[in-house]
């Protein structure tokens, strides 16, 4: 990956220092000169300079690999959801990047908790025994649910209250509220999986930062904010290839007009950022309304399960399946970029009795 340090690439501490006192510090920086101006700025021959840039190259070029290597290397990480990693093969798959997109209070924030929970749990039950790297862009992360998640879902383990600190602690949570922030961070991606020993990112959410500062009615916004959605997924493809490990986005929803929905109508709701953006992540999610309190996961693309329809509720213990030993009802599925999505039209307010406690907690 071009933004690699050059140290992880192999370049000595000496030249790592010679080189950053001309603010070269990645890969990229060092690749985007000539041999020439490699000898300059190295104080080298011209051929410890063309040495130099061909080590480099080479550890950032992606490795040539076999099927059957592949094959050996799979592997998945478990979402608790014994109905859905059914589906999806074993979970989530590592190495690649997993959308989780609906409207506002299906849960999307907290499937991330509840993942995050799982990726600091032991190997021997079912968690990475990892850190985990939390791109907050939303403002919705909340410690205090993370811990009543963990503590409910897990309680033999994580009823020690040491433990549930311990698990908060492994969570490293990056508010980061614009764009330029957003790059930022990725560009310290690589660094940052280093130092916390992270085991699973999340980036919740991938649409809110553009969506407020791309106008896309204005001419050039459309093709800008497009080049900065593919640099995010490249990056965070690399990353998640890199490290093996699995990346998990949110992402929000628009009206798309002058075609016919599920239920008839001039238009109908679907995931945002185009159908471009859906080609670049490899397994899309989306989450959706049945009624006030139930929920569905449809499985609208992916590289191994069927497209599947599963029904679920938020409850104080995270996301909770109904008939967990269901296999899930199969739908005739469309171009992931264009599924509708049911939404929210109403809600019916009890003033006599008070509101349960899960629904206060779904968002």
């Amino acid at each position: 990956m071009a933004t690699r340090k050059l140290k992880r690439a192999g370049v000595s501490d000496d030249m790592c220092e010679q080189l950053k006192r001309h603010q070269i510090e990645s890969c990229k920086d060092l690749l985007s000169l000539s041999p020439v101006e490699v000898m300059n700025v190295a104080e080298l021959s011209y051929r410890r300079a063309s040495e130099l840039l061909q080590s480099v190259s080479r550890a950032v070029a992606p490795p040539v690999t076999t099927a059957l290597e592949l094959w050996r290397q799979h592997s998945c990480f478990s979402t608790s959801l014994p109905a859905l990693d059914r589906l999806l093969g074993g979970g989530l798959h590592r190495g690649t990047l997993t959308e989780v997109t609906g409207p506002s209070g299906c849960g999307k924030t907290q499937m991330c908790l509840m993942l995050s929970v799982l990726a600091t749990l032991p190997k021997s039950q079912g968690g990475l025994d990892s850190g985990v790297i939390y791109i907050d862009t939303e403002s919705a992360f909340s410690a205090k649910r993370l811990v009543e998640i963990a503590q409910s879902r897990f309680p033999d383990h994580f009823g020690c209250r040491e433990r549930a600190l311990q698990m908060a602690g492994r969570v490293h949570v990056f508010r980061e509220l614009t764009c330029q922030n957003v790059l930022n961070r990725l560009d310290r991606l690589e660094e940052d999986i280093i130092s916390t020993g992270a085991g699973l990112i999340i980036l919740d959410s991938v649409a809110s930062v553009v969506r407020k500062e791309f106008d896309t009615t204005l001419a050039g916004n459309l093709m800008h904010r497009s080049n900065m959605l593919s640099h995010e997924a490249s990056t965070l493809k690399c990353l998640a290839h890199q490290f093996n490990i699995p990346v998990v986005l949110t992402n929000q929803i628009t009206t798309h007009l002058g075609g016919q929905g599920s239920e008839g109508g001039s238009g109908f709701v679907t995931a945002a950022l185009g159908n471009t953006w859906s080609h670049s992540v490899n397994t899309r999610l989306i989450v959706q309304y049945v009624d006030a309190r139930q929920r569905q996961i449809l499985i609208a693309k992916s590289p191994v399960a069927p497209f599947a329809v599963l029904n679920y509720t938020i409850e104080k213990q995270g996301i909770c399946m109904d008939g967990e030993d269901g296999q899930g009802a199969l739908y005739e599925g469309t171009d992931p970029g264009l599924q509708p999505i049911r939404v929210q039209t109403e809600f019916n307010y009890n003033q006599t009795e008070p509101m349960d406690r899960t629904e206060q907690t779904q968002q």
